[in-house]
């Protein structure tokens, strides 16, 4: 080859050499040239807007691109996650740093907000964009927010420091849990159960805070859909209530054990995702059959502890799946329409839940192959899916933050109580 190359070269007649020489230097000058200039200029253009950089590695980041519109408009493009086998797509989180100079004024502009769902496009209405800011990545408050065209949410951002913290619900992080059941393990009403473990191998853990031997047993999940994090603080709640040594509490642990999966999607909160596991499996849905233990592992993993629990006469008496949604309904399941006693303790449970709480939302036997149709058809478990509103808290009168859902578990506690109380 190098012979090849200087046979070449020594071809070319001297007098061209000497022109072509200049040529390549010129060539070379400019374009260092031009890539200085173009660098400055970004420079001088971020200097200008006072922005810093947007850093997504933060606990529960998310994933986005992001790129300086002018001298005080940040486009913030979301990145969908998607479901296996189908055309779903799905994008609900977000969750970043914004690093800037104290005093600066930016706009945020976010895209991407088109979801297919069921296999349909379902355009974000504008009514249900909301936006949190924190100092410390801990303590929130919404911000306004605005619907523009092109189905872009815009934000205005003022820098009280220079770093604020982005996001659109209320965080609930891996750690968050981690503390928790550091905090709770050696109390005695407390056992921590292995249970199985994620795509990526994160320990799945059953929370039992009550004994063995108490007369009825609830089941709840939380976290299934990676960007709702309200069912974890609910669960905060009542864990926190059943373990506050109060006289309410201990007649409520006399009545009843409950059992918690509290981050059934755990690789998707770490890794800051919307929906799907890690294996594009959507863990709320198909429940109808067995898991694949190896797409689902973390179906599996509850359906296995589930099914020893029955061995042992064990068995939930109730059974709830906690998440985020834009209308916070109940779902009950169509396959207990055909069972009388099922849709005489939902009434029963849907009128203490107004009574006791600030639940005021609708109900509905929407049937899926969702949480309350598996355990009820596969394992005749009386269950339900409770939507907790990420938007508006109707009964409060307010838009949430983890206090109201903190809140809503301690009352939930009285709730269980009365439930069994009322029901056979």
């Amino acid at each position: 080859m190098i012979k090849k190359i200087k046979k070449f070269y020594l071809s070319i007649p001297m007098s061209r050499i000497q022109i072509l020489i200049p040529m390549v230097i010129l060539f070379f000058a400019f374009s260092c040239k031009h890539s200085s200039s173009v660098e400055k200029g970004i420079k001088k253009e971020k200097e200008k807007s006072g922005l810093t950089y947007i850093k997504t590695t933060i606990e529960n980041g998310s994933s986005l691109n992001w790129e300086l519109a002018n001298d005080s408009t940040v486009n913030i493009h979301l990145n969908y996650d998607y479901e296996r086998n189908s055309l779903n797509r799905a994008y609900d989180h977000w969750h970043f740093l914004l690093e800037a100079k104290k005093g600066t004024d930016l706009t945020l502009v976010f895209h991407n907000f088109s979801e297919i769902y069921n296999g349909e496009k379902m355009p974000f209405n504008t009514w249900i964009m909301d936006c949190i800011t924190s100092p410390d990545d801990r303590k929130w408050e919404h911000v306004p927010v605005e619907w523009i065209e092109g189905e872009r949410m815009k934000v205005k951002i003022h820098m009280e420091s220079d770093s604020l913290y982005i996001a659109r619900v209320d965080p609930y992080r891996v750690s968050d849990l981690q503390k928790l059941v550091s905090d709770i393990e050696e109390n005695k009403l407390v056992k921590i159960t292995p249970i199985g473990n994620t795509v990526e191998g994160r320990k799945l853990q059953i929370i039992q805070v009550g004994g063995d031997n108490a007369p009825h047993r609830i089941f709840i999940r939380a976290r299934v859909h990676a960007w709702e994090p309200g069912g974890n603080w609910v669960v905060e709640g009542i864990i926190k209530k059943l373990l506050d040594n109060s006289r309410e509490s201990k007649k409520y642990l006399e009545n009843y054990t409950v059992y918690i999966l509290p981050m059934a999607n755990m690789d998707g909160v770490a890794r800051g995702i919307s929906r799907f596991n890690l294996n594009g499996m959507d863990l709320n849905r198909n429940l109808k059959v067995p898991a694949d233990p190896i797409l689902a592992p973390e179906n599996a993993a509850m359906e296995k502890w589930l099914e020893a629990m029955i061995a042992k006469g064990m068995k939930p008496d109730l059974a709830i799946d906690f998440h985020n949604d834009s209308n916070g309904p109940l779902f009950f399941s169509t396959a207990g329409k055909e069972k009388k006693g099922y849709i005489e303790n939902m009434e029963v449970l849907e009128g203490l839940l107004r009574e006791h709480t600030w639940f005021s939302e609708t109900t509905s036997f929407f049937g899926t192959t969702s949480f309350e149709e598996g355990l009820m058809a596969r394992y005749d478990i009386d269950a339900l899916v409770y939507e907790l509103n990420a938007h508006w808290i109707k009964g409060l009168n307010k838009k949430p933050l983890s206090d109201d859902w903190i809140l809503l578990g301690d009352e939930l506690c009285n709730v269980f109580d009365l439930y069994f109380k009322e029901t056979k």
